[in-house]
């Protein structure tokens, strides 16, 4: 057969000058690849040549721009690129002829590999990935197919289409009908379909390759593309060494780490996978499964075997559960709406519900901050006060039910339900998202001021000691834990960003060990009998099987209600063993916020009652005529828009799709933000008005997590966030000649919230150096010839009036606090004011929350309201809640 049979003819005919295509060497979904004669160098090549329809969705000039990226891979493990170019209609470009063989030929032929190979392969591969990484190139579509065989070594290829087609967007790739990826190595975030796409995920794809070699099937498998998608979202990979006993336990936790289902439980890097498969280094929540037993899971034990023994295996989940499931057997779900008296009614802003555990008592948090805590007994009509718990946040019932834990003004105390004074257990706590969990031991969890650590303490008081750090969440905020029977541990929260991203783990505390239980969860429980009740951020109840000895989710989550009330992070609802509920009615809009203006009495009013969004962060413009938000669901959908007040419309400024904390340029044309590319973050600009791109402002080694551009227009000031430890410094960039980064404040505390004075002469910020959040100030951009403390009970989030002679900040106890100076040479406090109780808004407590008007008064998010009040909260009490399934 000729060449003109093996390559098309007008094909053949563009390339003429440069290459003789000899013949076809194969195809795939996006382009074919052939063998051709280098015409100049005398050599043979293999030409990509995309498909048309896949040409024409990425266009010549960016197709070209991301394969002069990729041609500066230079790595001995990544096939190198000869040429590219567009010839009549076709997009191609050029590689080495490899004279040898895929890992896939080889798995084909082989099945499995020898343990070395396999190891030799994945360790060189995953080499040049970790190169790629680092220079900002992700691949996209790791597999069998793009891992090509010289003399025996690993040579990765096709950087480039998949770089070039993911930029060219989800919807056109969907009208071809190709998508980016294998369904057989696809990470679920990718299957997701998620706009950006991290490191991370070529991790997983590499495990799943690693697996496939080991074992000689990947990971998941079905019939169709659909079910093997499935699969990846909602099952978990069989162990390795039941399959291959030759596979050591560090191989078999280096993989199943590298295969979480959420990117921050994987390895963080391609490099630290490599040092896994040797055995250095560390794994995930992965690794004490693969060191485990090899005991029977519960749910197939032998008393549940002959139960089940009838049972189809598709429908085995569902069944345990069911067996495990108290019998509920004529009982009919009763559903009340709780009347709470004329003028109280639950705080929607943070936690502030609990059931006592046998499901007869219902403590909330008023919404009025003083007002403190009240009981509702179910016998009784209404609800009574509990004196001494004014500013309480987060309460919890005691195991008996005879005491109510809480924090308030940063300290976690206790109360009885029968009322009488309140006692303090522990100097130092997080309110908010942070909580406690009161355990059968008569100890309690809870969380730090930083909630950067769980902390255990006596409920007598006494000794704190560390439950558990962030070692190995990548400082994610912990938070809102619950207890588990037997003190066996607890359930909490990892989030980031104001709960952008959010997910729910087990702390094991007689390892001090966590995993994953569920992605994308703001509360769940455990109710006893095997059971967890778990809420999305949809608002949706779901109940799923849990082992509690393993501290592992079984089977699917079935659905029992919907419309519970989701903050930013966390659903307004409790449980309790006995088969009784309750829960805020809410639903998926009620983390929805709208900006309001705020005078310094804190009366609120808000900005536009026809307009609000899911905002994470707000900046006010230099003319305190506009307001920039970082709004959006989710990752994957969170962009900066601009509002014009008040009235006025709102205008979408960005479209990366991970783009938050906007910060204005002093002349208000320009609004920067943070862009988060998935291994780091970077600071991105654009006209305030939209009328030119997006341009790289900044590119530090660390993730940045808020800026504040100074006065002048000179300085970026950026405070970074410590993916290891959680803690922040401050840096300073100048914009302008030499760009190196400057350390402003760096220390081994965590420096929140900057904020420069309008003259640009002092820089102050939050600092935990003393044990709790105080506010400080330095010269700028001097800052190590001075230091002045100025908050005594607390301290974060300073804002200076326009004028720059009164710094506010919220205290301890989340008041508004004005600090007037003294306006001298030298930097003085000449008097602290309380102006308002400031916990009814949204407060993030790692960011700035709020902004402060031309005329002196301030720009708050709060809770959605409609027609001008608040939306009133409706508390549904349920009785049977297992029979609504």
């Amino acid at each position: 057969m000729d060449a003109a049979d093996r390559a098309p003819a007008r094909l053949s005919a563009a390339l003429a000058d440069r290459y003789r295509l000899e013949r076809e060497l194969g195809a795939g979904g996006m382009a074919t690849v052939y063998l051709a004669h280098d015409l100049k160098h005398d050599r043979k090549v293999a030409v990509k040549v995309l498909r048309p329809e896949l040409a024409a969705v990425i266009g010549a000039e960016r197709f070209l721009a991301e394969i002069r990226t990729t041609a500066n891979l230079q790595h001995p493990h990544i096939l190198p690129l000869h040429d590219s170019g567009a010839a009549d209609s076709y997009l191609f470009y050029v590689m080495p002829y490899v004279e040898g063989e895929s890992l896939r030929d080889r798995l084909s032929r082989e099945k499995q590999l020898p343990v070395p190979d396999a190891m030799r392969i994945a360790t060189e591969t995953a080499s040049a990935l970790d190169y790629a990484h680092r220079h900002g190139v992700i691949h996209r579509d790791i597999k069998p197919e793009n891992i090509l065989l010289h003399d025996g070594s690993a040579l990765v290829a096709d950087f480039g289409i998949a770089l070039a087609a993911s930029k060219a967007g989800g919807s056109r790739m969907t009208e071809t009908g190709m998508s980016l990826g294998t369904p057989h190595y696809m990470s679920p975030e990718q299957a997701m379909g998620e706009r950006e796409i991290t490191a991370r995920s070529d991790v997983y794809a590499l495990g799943c390759i690693t697996y496939e070699m080991l074992t000689g099937d990947p990971p998941f498998t079905g019939s169709t593309a659909q079910a093997i998608v499935a699969r990846v979202m909602t099952e978990e990979p069989r162990r390795l060494i039941p399959q291959r006993k030759s596979i050591s336990p560090a191989i078999e936790a280096a993989v199943l780490t590298a295969l979480e289902k959420l990117p921050a439980d994987r390895f963080a890097s391609a490099a630290e996978f490599a040092e896994g498969l040797r055995g250095r280094g560390t794994t995930g929540s992965r690794a004490s499964v693969a060191h485990g037993s090899m005991a029977a899971a519960p749910g197939i034990r032998s008393g549940l075997m002959a139960g089940l023994a009838v049972v189809a295996i598709a429908s085995l989940a569902f069944a345990a559960w069911a067996w495990r499931r108290p019998s509920t057997a004529g009982a009919v779900v009763s559903r009340n709406i709780v009347l709470l008296g004329d003028s109280t009614a639950p705080l929607t802003t943070v936690p502030s519900i609990a059931l006592s555990p046998d499901g007869s008592m219902l403590v909330y948090r008023d919404a009025t901050p003083s007002r403190g805590l009240w009981l509702k007994r179910r016998d009784q009509l209404e609800p009574v006060p509990l004196p001494g718990t004014e500013r309480a946040q987060n309460p919890t019932f005691s195991p008996d039910g005879a005491w109510i834990a809480f924090v308030a003004d940063g300290q976690l105390k206790k109360i009885s339900v029968g009322g009488g004074a309140a006692t303090t257990i522990a100097d130092s706590a997080a309110g908010g998202y942070g909580g406690a969990a009161w355990l059968d031991d008569g100890t309690l969890i809870y969380a730090s001021p930083q909630i950067d650590q769980l902390r255990r303490v006596s409920s007598a008081g006494g000794a704190v000691t560390v439950a558990f750090g962030d070692s190995g969440l990548g400082g994610r905020g912990l938070g809102m834990p619950v207890s588990l029977p037997k003190s066996r541990g607890v359930l909490f929260q990892g989030c980031t960003s104001g709960c952008i991203t959010m997910a729910m783990y087990a702390l094991d505390l007689r390892t001090g060990k966590q995993k994953l239980l569920l992605p994308d969860v703001a509360t769940a429980m455990y109710v006893g009998s095997g059971q967890l009740l778990y809420v999305r951020r949809d608002g949706t109840a779901l109940v799923t099987g849990f082992d509690l000895e393993r501290l592992e989710v079984r089977g699917q989550g079935t659905p029992v209600m919907n419309g519970v009330q989701v903050g930013n992070g966390y659903a307004l609802l409790a449980a309790s063993s006995t088969g009784t509920l309750v829960y805020v009615r809410g639903g998926a809009n009620s983390s929805l916020n709208m900006a309001v203006r705020v005078t310094s009495a804190g009366a609120a009013t808000p900005i536009d009652t026809a307009w609000y969004g899911a905002s994470s962060s707000l900046a006010l413009s230099p003319d305190g005529g506009r307001v920039a938000l970082g709004m959006g669901a989710r990752v994957g959908d969170l962009n900066i828009w601009i509002k014009q007040l008040d009235r006025g419309p709102v205008t979408r400024l960005s479209f990366g799709g991970r783009d938050r904390r906007p910060s204005w340029s002093p002349d208000g044309r320009t609004v920067a933000f943070i862009r988060d590319t998935g291994t780091t973050s970077i600071v991105m600009a654009r006209a305030a008005d939209g009328s030119s791109p997006d341009r790289l402002l900044a590119r530090i080694a660390v993730q940045p997590q808020e800026i504040v551009w100074s006065p002048d227009g000179n300085w970026l000031v950026l405070r970074t966030d410590n993916a290891t430890t959680g803690a922040g410094d401050l840096i300073g960039v100048r914009l302008t000649g030499d760009t190196t980064p400057v350390p402003l404040v760096a220390s081994p505390f965590t420096e929140l919230t900057p904020a420069i004075s309008p003259d640009g002469r002092w820089l102050a910020y939050a600092s935990n150096e003393s044990g709790n959040l105080e506010l400080y100030v330095r010269p700028f951009p001097n800052t190590s010839t001075a230091r002045w403390q100025v908050s005594v009970n607390g301290g974060s989030e300073p804002r200076w009036s326009r004028d720059g002679k009164t710094l506010f900040f919220l205290d301890g106890a989340k008041r508004m606090n004005a600090a007037h100076l003294n306006g001298g040479a030298e930097f003085g406090v000449s008097g602290v004011d309380v102006l308002f109780d400031a916990s009814g808004f949204r407060l993030d407590g790692f960011h700035q929350s709020f902004d402060v008007t031309p005329d002196g008064r301030f720009i708050f998010l709060s809770p959605r309201r409609e027609n001008g009040a608040e939306t009133i909260p409706r508390v549904v009490w349920v009785e049977h809640w297992e029979a609504a399934r």
